[in-house]
């Protein structure tokens, strides 16, 4: 059994090659100065060393998961899946290199050869089967908006509300999903659900590596799209957001997106949303990486919070807008278990907690969920609230 890899031996151009097609053009600009390790969030975890420099290298000389030890090979496969598609180590590069890129190519091969966590070929089993990656029944998936009428969607609304699968399933996340509704009708917005009939964006799984089933997912979806002459789609997940705005076009979709926190931000400065209730909390924004560092979406929410009546806006010092850490959810890690001491989302709340804030606000259902299930196991006195919920309770 070989110890280490012994990359100058190993060279395989064949699976460069593929991993190059696949979407790992980037591996020729790097030139191994490191800033993408120190601005990856695991970097934070200072007891994790995640090498992402290395990644380029190896992809360029085909030694990707490449390991004939099947121990060695399944800590090779962690390290691929432990990237969070943060796109932090992107912001920092000087050649602009993509990393999580690089890993999506690498992760497309592992799917190919169903060699990959078992956790997540269980997601997209899932997605593929029943439309969610919970496996939750599909004629449940309206069961948020019960009592609530929401029409469904027909030719002559504008919108389509889009909430996303944890909005649709996850109890907790049911809530921003039912004061997004609440918002949309007081300010007497045309828009409706397309139900039973809604699958999931297809994000997970194409970051997990199904590239195959995220194109079935996805054309399926544009389909019915323009079926039902969707025009418009307002979302609630950041990942819906980016999918929808910057991947569906590649395969034909046409229609405009647009985030809650920027439609809600429009509204309030057009004045058809007004804000009459004093919130007096001290509030933290945290910037989600799919919402900020993906599609630059930082002053919108921002502005929302800032027109609440008694509301105490705060920054996390260092660590906000494009240097905003992670909360760990992002490419499949909503769904992987790490050590308690090797955990992102810990090392972001106390980012967050140590600003004195009483609320922390979020813009995604992913950052919600990581935040509040791991602050269960901790004794602290502080509330995690989606802006959609804040405004809510001011109106």
């Amino acid at each position: 059994m070989k110890d280490k890899k012994n990359l100058t031996t190993e060279i395989n151009p064949e699976i460069r090659d593929i991993l190059i097609e696949m979407g790992a053009e980037d591996i020729y600009k790097c030139y191994q100065c490191g800033k993408c390790t120190s601005a990856c969030p695991w970097f934070q975890v200072e007891i994790y060393d995640y090498p992402v420099f290395k990644f380029s290298l190896e992809t360029a000389l085909g030694a990707v998961a490449s390991s004939e030890d099947k121990k060695e090979l399944d800590k090779e496969i962690e390290l691929i899946y432990r990237c969070v598609g943060c796109e932090a180590c992107l912001e920092q590069c000087p050649h602009g290199i993509s990393t999580p890129n690089i890993l999506r190519a690498a992760r497309r091969l592992l799917v190919d050869f169903d060699s990959y966590p078992e956790t997540l070929k269980s997601i997209v089993q899932k997605t593929h089967n029943v439309g969610n990656p919970f496996g939750e029944h599909r004629e449940n998936r309206a069961d948020w908006a019960k009592g609530l009428n929401v029409p469904d969607f027909q030719q002559g609304i504008e919108y389509l509300y889009f909430p996303c699968c944890l909005p649709a399933y996850e109890t907790r996340n049911q809530k921003v999903a039912q004061a997004t509704v609440g918002i949309l009708q007081k300010c007497e917005v045309s828009f409706g659900i397309l139900g039973v009939k809604e699958t999931c964006c297809g994000e997970v799984i194409r970051r997990i590596g199904a590239e195959n089933i995220f194109e079935e997912v996805t054309k399926a979806n544009i389909k019915e799209f323009k079926d039902s002459g969707v025009k418009k789609v307002l979302v609630t997940s950041p990942h819906c957001f980016t999918t929808f705005k910057n991947e569906y076009p590649d395969f034909g979709a046409d229609f405009e997106v647009l985030h809650t926190t920027q439609y809600f931000s429009h509204l309030i400065d057009t004045g058809k949303l007004k804000l009459n209730k004093s919130f007096d909390k001290k509030v933290v924004y945290h910037d989600p990486c799919t919402l900020g560092r993906k599609n630059n979406i930082y002053e919108e929410p921002r502005n929302i919070l800032k027109n609440i009546p008694g509301l105490e806006f705060l920054e996390v010092e260092n660590f906000n807008r494009n240097l905003s850490l992670c909360c760990g959810a992002g490419s499949g890690g909503l769904w992987l278990e790490w050590e308690k001491d090797e955990r992102i989302v810990n090392v972001r709340l106390k980012q967050l907690m140590d600003t004195g804030a009483d609320i922390i606000a979020v813009a995604c259902p992913y950052c919600l969920q990581m935040f509040e299930e791991t602050l269960k196991s901790m004794d602290v006195d502080i509330i995690v609230m989606d802006i959609s919920e804040i405004i809510f309770e001011c109106l």
